[in-house]
């Protein structure tokens, strides 16, 4: 089938075409809607007026027709919804009850959640026939346990939606796909799946399904990252509140913090060129927490059997990746220094326990879920 993924964030819009093939057969994005609009094509890059999500999707989709892709050939698009909420626990085709529901989740990601549905609802205008389809970065965590969801809240703060969702679910479900490919369909059974970017998590994969995750109620959680905390305090959060003001706080946390905070720059390879001692400190506190945090994700498997490493700085960086596979010996991971530093597919030596580079591959999955939601079998 010929599937259009549509990725909205807050201020842009990715855009692939998939026609039976593991690569896009046409991508495009426009950058920076409601601002200095930036349209990126198979052309190149150049400005673009775009003041609306509507306004930016009907432009990517004039650079579509060009490339010989018109909405007729479209049979279906599918849309990254970041987050499904407690409902919204697997991929669906979207109508009236699942647009209601990612609308009652915006409060849950108020950044995520209203590009994400502006998008679907902007493509139901210009194609009103296309069927879509909405894929949640919640839904593969849906398989925790409420052990692993449940903060330890009053039951009366639970159920207005405070509790652990994790996030990456797209990815990761791209992972097992992958995994079982590399494996001719014979997946280890205790996964330790590691989504290392700006934005960063850990997920314990037990026989092809989420067990835990670091991420939680929202996506500031758990690891250390480009710009947010990781894991901190409740107390401490309180304190900043008071301190400068809840909107200023979560600024603190969520945008000025982690690498960004500690050395002066959310990009890694940037702390690494600048080498001073900040720098160094960050990508040590990186490596730190992701090295603690995966040893909580081995305890929640009951043990490891192979690693995955994917996101930007898990499959580029091999500073990283040997600091946390250092860390991590302990439970068996042994890694070959030369396919690390020429970051191969396959990092271990013969007869080891496998650890993997799996490149990411949300858009690919998104399809992928589209049309077998399309066709009736389960995504």
């Amino acid at each position: 089938m010929t599937i259009l993924t549509v990725n909205a964030g807050s201020s842009s819009i990715k855009m692939a075409i998939f026609a039976g093939k593991p690569a896009p057969v046409f991508t495009a994005s426009v950058l920076e809607i409601g601002g200095a609009s930036e349209l990126k094509g198979p052309g190149g890059a150049g400005p673009v007026a775009a003041p609306t999500h509507l306004a930016a999707l009907e432009r990517l989709l004039v650079e579509a027709e060009a490339a010989g892709y018109p909405l007729d050939r479209i049979e279906a698009a599918g849309h990254r919804v970041v987050h499904g909420g407690a409902t919204l626990t697997r991929t669906l085709g979207v109508d009236a009850r699942v647009e209601a529901e990612i609308e009652r989740a915006i409060p849950l990601a108020p950044l995520h959640n209203p590009a994400n549905l502006e998008a679907i609802r902007a493509l139901g205008r210009l194609a009103p026939s296309l069927p879509q389809v909405a894929c949640f970065d919640t839904a593969f965590h849906a398989t925790n346990s409420d052990l692993a969801t449940r903060y330890a809240l009053p039951a009366s703060v639970a159920a207005d939606g405070i509790r652990r969702y994790g996030f990456h679910g797209i990815n990761y479900a791209a992972v097992v796909r992958k995994v079982k490919e590399l494996t001719e369909n014979q997946p280890p059974n205790r996964l330790l799946a590691l989504h290392l970017g700006n934005g960063a998590s850990l997920c314990a994969i037990r026989d092809s399904q989420s067990v835990a995750t670091t991420m939680g109620y929202s996506p500031l959680e758990g690891l250390t990252m480009g710009t947010r905390t990781g894991s901190i305090d409740g107390n401490a959060v309180l304190r900043l509140a008071e301190i400068h003001g809840i909107e200023r706080a979560a600024r603190i946390l969520n945008r000025e913090s982690g690498l960004l905070g500690m050395g002066g720059t959310n990009d890694m390879r940037a702390l690494h060129a600048a080498g001073t001692p900040e720098a160094r400190f960050a990508i040590d506190h990186f490596i730190y927490w992701a090295v603690r945090h995966a040893g909580s994700m081995i305890a929640a498997m009951g043990g490891l059997d192979a690693i995955a490493f994917t996101g930007g700085i898990g499959e580029n960086d091999g500073h990283v990746r040997a600091g946390i596979l250092d860390g991590l010996a302990f439970a068996g991971a042994l890694y070959d220094d030369a396919a690390n530093r020429a970051a191969r597919p396959s990092l271990h030596p013969a007869g080891a326990m496998p650890i993997w580079i799996v490149p990411a591959d949300e858009e690919r999955q998104i399809a992928l879920e589209a049309e077998a939601i399309l066709k009736g079998t389960t995504p």
